[in-house]
């Protein structure tokens, strides 16, 4: 795997910056990243206005305009939001690093944005918010349950009519102080550097944004069994949360291979027990989720509606099974190879590269924590393995939750 060179700075206005090099590379990779967490009732509809608008259109160009621009560049820009994050992506021929670098400055500095927009701006009844489907549901169900509420992550958020200052969140949201920005291209760093402050150096805020999701009120999952029912379901969903250690405290890799042995690739035990042998589940994931609020192990299962409770009982026993007499030795090996070769997939190409190293940095990970990982994996021992299942695959310790149509 190559490791790239990487120098991180934070400039004078706050702005993590971290340029990586990328020798000869055809494509130049810009990344910007936001904390955008809904932290408080009601934003979420002016954060999800500003986000459209951002990155579209600024007070000097228009929409064709601000195309045509990164047409001549060679280059593509985007926006996507998560849970956490407004994240600004741009791949730009190498050659236009910097006029790509004037133009996201203009993007963020200066966006064409709506007046406010308040209640008296809608022509008749205001519609009624659309209910939450299944998913949403039994996920909110799922968090609460587990680690408590208050919290955004588990509360939905009201409108209550209020205006939408778009302007007045994109001062509060769209600051360098938390911000990360990335820039993978051939050229010399400081060369880079001082681009991006040229470019950058004026954008200021009055402190972080602190769109920042919160802890959950309890660290650790309470256990036990919640089912939920809603005749409209279509299928029956499973979401569980287990105890689980965050990247990259110690413990967290040889977590990972159990959790891999359990239902993280395309043979583990929940995969041939769900759908090979009981043909129960459409879908099987198991995954260690991390963010701000906190972290857990998850499984999330989809079966055929009236299949929930099957389905808990079967989950609730692969993992009893995988704690008590732990995975076998060519299992270990097996999930070695996959997460380890998963890691160079993530580093394949020079854009999947800069996605994944600057939602690493944004999570406050070590700019290098990905491409050491897989001497990690390594170093992990068989026993290390089986110990991490023990510990952290005990049912008793484990929320299992369901959403299906009808009691069984």
């Amino acid at each position: 795997m190559r490791t790239a060179e990487t120098f991180r700075t934070v400039l004078p206005n706050g702005l993590d910056t971290v340029l990586v090099t990328a020798p000869g590379a055809p494509l130049a990779e810009i990344r910007l990243v936001l904390p955008y967490a809904r932290t408080e009732p009601g934003l979420a509809a002016a954060q999800e206005l500003l986000a459209a608008h951002l990155g579209t259109a600024t007070t000097t160009r228009d929409r064709q305009a601000v195309a045509d621009r990164a047409a001549d560049l060679g280059g593509e820009f985007s926006t996507v939001v998560t849970a956490e994050q407004l994240v600004l992506s741009a791949s730009v021929l190498a050659e236009g690093l910097r006029d790509a670098l004037e133009l996201l400055a203009d993007l963020v500095l200066r966006p064409a944005l709506p007046p406010t927009v308040g209640r008296g701006d809608h022509r008749g009844p205001r519609p009624a918010p659309r209910p939450a489907g299944p998913r949403t549901t039994v996920r909110r169900a799922q968090l609460r349950h587990a680690f408590g509420g208050p919290h955004p992550l588990v509360d939905d958020a009201p409108d209550g009519g209020a205006a939408l200052d778009v302007r007045a969140l994109h001062r509060r949201a769209v600051v360098p102080q938390g911000a990360v920005l990335l820039v993978m291209s051939g050229e010399a760093p400081e060369r880079v550097r001082a681009a991006v402050e040229a470019e950058l150096g004026e954008w200021t805020g009055a402190g972080p944004s602190g769109l920042v999701l919160p802890p959950f009120p309890r660290a650790e999952p309470t256990p036990g069994r919640l089912a939920l029912h809603a005749p409209e379901a279509d299928q029956a969903l499973l979401l569980t949360a287990g105890p689980a250690i965050p990247a990259p405290e110690p413990g967290h890799t040889a977590l990972h291979l159990a959790q891999v042995v359990l239902g993280g690739h395309a043979s583990s035990r929940l995969t041939r027990r769900l759908r090979e042998r009981h043909g129960l589940a459409y879908a099987v994931d198991a995954s260690i989720r991390q963010n701000g609020a906190g972290c857990w192990l998850e499984i999330d299962c989809v079966g055929a509606p009236g299949t929930g409770d099957r389905l808990a009982d079967e989950v609730t026993a692969c993992l009893a099974e995988l704690a008590r007499g732990g995975p076998t030795p060519e299992e270990v090996r097996r999930a070695r190879r996959y997460a380890a070769g998963f890691t160079r997939f993530a580093l394949a190409t020079r854009a999947e590269e800069a996605s994944a190293l600057a939602g690493f940095v944004a999570g406050g990970l070590p700019v290098d924590w990905l491409t050491t990982y897989p001497d990690a994996l390594a170093e992990v021992t068989d026993d290390r393995v089986t110990e991490a299942a023990a510990h952290y695959l005990d049912p008793s310790h484990t929320l299992v939750a369901t959403l299906d149509h009808r009691p069984s």
